[in-house]
C-alpha cells in the first residue's frame, strides 16, 4: 500500500535524486506522499505540495496533517509552477506521473518561477522526448536518466540542471544516459514501440497518400531506424 513511508518504485527513484537538505516543490502532488516521504527521511528540509484540482489538494492537506508535517510542508491549490513563490527559495522541482508534453508545457508557462531552482526531477509517463527538446531550448542539461518497469508500465526519470547540452536525434528520442546503459527495460520498451510503428506503417500502406500521411510515414520510418541502430539489430 502506498503511503508516506512506502512509495511506488517510480517515486522512490524520483526521491533518490533529491539532494539532502533540498527545498522541494512537488507539482501535481496528489496525496503529497512524495513530500511527506522526503521530509520523514530528512532528504528535504522543506517542501511545497502543489495541486491544481480541489479533491487531490484536500487529500494532500489531510495527509500532511495526518503525518503532522504542517510546519515543513505547505500545500497549495495552484496551476503548475504557480504553486511556487519566490520567497520559498525552492531549489528542486519534481513533476511525476504526467505526459512529457504536459510537463514541458507546465515548465514553459511559468519559467520565471524557476529562478531559484537548480534541479528538475521529471517522470513522464509517455513521450519523454518532449522534455529533452524543452531542455535544449531553455538551457537545461540532463545529468542523469533512469528507466524502470512497475505494474506492466514503463517509466522514465529525467534529472536536469541548468546548463547547455547537445543531443543527436537518437539521444532526443531514446535518452543519452539510457542509450549508454541499455538495460532490459530500455530494450523491452523500444522493441514494443518498434512493433507498434511497424503496425502503423502497414496500415499506412493502404491509406491514400496525402501530404500528412507521407510526413507521418517518414517520421515513423526515421524512429524505426534510430531504434534499430541503437539496439544493434
Amino acid at each position: 500500500m502506498l503511503n508516506a513511508q512506502h512509495l511506488s518504485e517510480r517515486l522512490m527513484c524520483v526521491a533518490s535524486y533529491v539532494e539532502k537538505g533540498a527545498i522541494v516543490a512537488d507539482i501535481g502532488s496528489d496525496h503529497a506522499y512524495l513530500p511527506c516521504y522526503l521530509i520523514h527521511h530528512q532528504l528535504a528540509s522543506k517542501a511545497i505540495a502543489g495541486e491544481v484540482a480541489k479533491g487531490p489538494y484536500e487529500s494532500a492537506q489531510s495527509h500532511v496533517r495526518a503525518e503532522q508535517l504542517q510546519d515543513k510542508i505547505t500545500v497549495r491549490l495552484a496551476n503548475g509552477l504557480k504553486a511556487i513563490e519566490i520567497e520559498d527559495e525552492v531549489d528542486t522541482v519534481t513533476i511525476a506521473g504526467m505526459g512529457g508534453p504536459l510537463i514541458a508545457t507546465i515548465l514553459d508557462q511559468d519559467m520565471n518561477r524557476l529562478s531559484t531552482v537548480s534541479r528538475l526531477i521529471l517522470q513522464p509517463n509517455v513521450y519523454a522526448k518532449a522534455i529533452r527538446e524543452w531542455a535544449l531550448l531553455n538551457d537545461w542539461k540532463l545529468i542523469a536518466e533512469d528507466i524502470l518497469q512497475e505494474d506492466d508500465k514503463i517509466y522514465e526519470i529525467l534529472v536536469l540542471e541548468k546548463g547547455t547540452m547537445d543531443l543527436t536525434p537518437s539521444q532526443k528520442l531514446l535518452g543519452p544516459f539510457l542509450m549508454d546503459k541499455q538495460n532490459d527495460v530500455f530494450q523491452a520498451k523500444w522493441r514494443k514501440e518498434s512493433a507498434e510503428w511497424k503496425r502503423i506503417l502497414e496500415a499506412i500502406r493502404f491509406a491514400e497518400l496525402s501530404k500528412e500521411v507521407e510526413m507521418k510515414k517518414a517520421e515513423v520510418e526515421e524512429k524505426l531506424l534510430i531504434v534499430k541502430e541503437a539496439l544493434g539489430e
